[in-house]
């Protein structure tokens, strides 16, 4: 058979694939290797008005099983597609190349990634035609359901072991190690048990659970350090309050196992009795509250995720407390120090106005430089916070613009050093802020407030503040005001329909209760707005409040 590539026609490279389950009859001068690639062959040439053409190269796999596809031939062929020298696979029969239909639809899916056509002569099987590329999907939609029914039998199989208390694997719990005759059981790690010991004890004398992680770190007690099979090491950390009270909910440690919500008996030895156990879980319900109290997720500063304490590397998470039931006072504090304790961290805490008044002041200098803005990733949201709009903004939108622009804000407590470093910019700009001089004035209250006020009446607020710049002149146009907004001039020029509105519309729209408006959305008012003659508007305005 020639292999002469034809003229003026796009030819396909055409490898042969050809396996047989045993040596047997393979030292034949015409073995059924031969057999497969012959008739192989004799299909390719009756494809030749197509441009096929058989590769010289052989991919025979002779006494290897079609269950896998570790197979010299296979790999070959695989490599070769890799590398561009095929187009097209052909095969004698579809069992040939695999035996397992997970094998051969991952085989099926590589091809078509690699723009491969397959091919099985005797089957009439061709991922160039409709009905072979039909064939393929039913084949995957079984390959697909197999994947499914293993998955399903891997998970009842652990399941039904983790109901019979074995250790599965991994890395094993503080205070067990796994037993090297037997690697489904753990056995009590004496070292690391007698701290377990020691952390209950400690917490059913009276002490917190932060008081415990101080007295474990004061002790040089560290949690277990351990290396990754790439060189990098975990653990060997100062004890902080949530790992604490992670071990302390552990049924392991009363030779009990967690699945599923429920609770069985496990394999392993018990560290610590039931009664113990008992004691540490009422009194963890009990603190339940007021721990769960002391963070508030209502309450998100303007520098949430953003301010860190330099000290520790830690962020510092926004909170508040609470002064005679009515007073309250926002504040950032390290989450080492809320962790590890207050003697931890030199910083500690700090003024949230106070800060975030400090940082706002020293960004809008940075800002205000134009030559440091100009050409920025960022510099659309640096000119909405120097623009005259900026002070009009709701919490969440300044909230997002300073998440544009900064990537870290640390403060120093010691130097007064307040440290910002620009998204974009390799460089740290550094400043002396002495917070105590920053004039905090407590609006937190107010802007909670202003958060619960219906969509459309912040809207309307927002639309009448850009009106009156407008009139001052500070706006020249929408797309300056779409700028500074971080906004598109079509939405502002949504925004400053509202204005159109009757004076006794805009009047109900800011005074009426929450629940008579809540319901009514921009689209609604911008219709209203629409009308030209104030009275149709006040009948269509009465309309959407029934």
């Amino acid at each position: 058979m020639t292999n002469e590539k034809p003229k003026d026609k796009k030819w396909v490279n055409c490898a042969i694939y050809t396996r047989k389950s045993t040596t047997e009859g393979l030292d034949q001068d015409f073995t059924s290797l031969d057999n497969q690639r012959e008739s192989a062959e004799n299909y390719i040439a009756s494809q030749k008005h197509e441009g096929w053409i058989a590769l010289p190269d052989c991919y025979d796999d002779g006494g290897f099983t079609g269950a896998n596809i570790e197979r010299p031939a296979l790999q070959k062929l695989l490599n070769d597609i890799k590398e561009g020298k095929i187009n097209c696979v052909v095969v004698y029969k579809v069992d040939r190349l695999s035996r397992s239909l997970l094998d051969f639809s991952q085989l099926l899916e590589f091809f078509d990634k690699n723009n491969v056509t397959f091919v099985s002569i005797t089957q009439q099987f061709n991922t160039n035609t409709s009905m072979g590329r039909l064939t393929l999907n039913i084949l995957l939609s079984f390959a697909q359901f197999e994947r499914e029914i293993i998955s399903e039998r891997t998970r009842d199989k652990m399941g039904a072991a983790r109901k019979r208390g074995q250790w599965l694997g991994g890395r094993s719990p503080f205070g067990y190690s796994v037993n090297p005759d037997d690697k489904k059981k753990l056995i009590i790690n004496p070292e690391e048990a007698t701290v377990v010991q020691e952390i209950f004890k400690l917490y059913l004398e009276g002490n917190s659970l932060m008081q415990v992680a101080q007295i474990l770190n004061q002790r040089g007690l560290r949690s277990r350090k351990w290396t990754m099979r790439s060189g990098k090491t975990y653990g060997g950390k100062k004890y902080g309050v949530t790992q604490i009270q992670s071990l302390i909910k552990n049924v392991r440690y009363i030779a009990k196992i967690e699945y599923a919500g429920q609770i069985y008996d496990g394999q392993q030895p018990a560290i610590i009795n039931e009664e113990t156990f008992k004691k540490a879980q009422e009194k963890l319900k009990e603190n339940a509250v007021d721990r769960k109290a002391f963070k508030n997720t209502e309450c998100t500063g303007l520098l949430n995720h953003l301010l860190h304490c330099p000290t520790c590397n830690a962020v510092m998470f926004h909170t508040y407390t609470l002064k005679q039931n009515k007073h309250k006072y926002r504040y950032y504090v390290c989450s080492n120090a809320q962790k590890r304790g207050y003697d931890e961290c030199p910083t500690k805490s700090l003024n949230a106005q106070a800060i975030e008044n400090a940082v706002m002041g020293q960004l809008k200098l940075l800002c205000a430089n134009r030559s440091l803005i100009k050409d920025h990733s960022c510099a659309t949201e640096m000119e909405a916070i120097i623009s005259p709009v900026w002070d009009g903004l709701f919490p969440d939108e300044k909230r997002k613009i300073l998440k544009k622009i900064l990537e870290r804000v640390e403060y120093a407590h010691d130097t007064k050093r307040l440290s910002l470093i620009v998204k974009g910019i390799d460089k740290c700009f550094e400043f002396v802020a002495d917070l105590k001089s920053c004039q905090p004035h407590n609006r937190w209250h107010k802007e909670i407030e202003i958060q619960k006020e219906p969509t459309i009446v912040k809207n309307l607020i927002l639309a009448r503040q850009i009106s009156r710049l407008f009139d001052e002149g500070r706006i020249r146009d929408f797309k300056q005001a779409a700028v500074w907004l971080n906004m598109s001039p079509a939405r502002v020029s949504q925004l400053m329909t509202l204005n159109f509105l009757s004076t006794e519309i805009q009047e109900n729209i800011l005074t009426l209760p929450t629940e008579k408006i809540s319901h009514l959305s921009d689209n609604t008012l911008r219709e209203i707005a629409s009308e030209v003659d104030w009275q149709k508007q006040s009948t269509l305005w009465q309309a959407t409040l029934k």
